[in-house]
């Protein structure tokens, strides 16, 4: 089991593995949760552009859509959504 030691200052050092395994790198925020055990959980929360680049692009229509267009399809959704 990877331990890290607490410095003077509150700081520790994220053993080289678990770095490895959550993809964290040098500028990296990471976010300290306490579940219900009383356990702290380490979760990443930066993601890189080159991560997220692209992910919209399944999307992507051929031609612009008008405002039109989208009140209209907004509409019959949340009309499909009440009936």
């Amino acid at each position: 089991m990877p331990l890290a030691t607490l410095t003077s200052k509150g700081q520790i050092t994220i053993p080289k593995n678990i770095r490895e395994e959550l993809k964290l790198h040098t500028g990296d925020k990471i976010k300290f949760v306490m579940n219900e055990q009383n356990e702290l959980v380490i979760k990443p929360i930066t993601r890189k552009a080159a991560d997220v680049a692209g992910l919209l692009n399944n999307y992507k229509k051929k031609q612009a859509v008008s405002v039109e267009e989208m009140n209209d399809a907004l509409a019959k959704h949340i009309k499909k959504q009440f009936s």
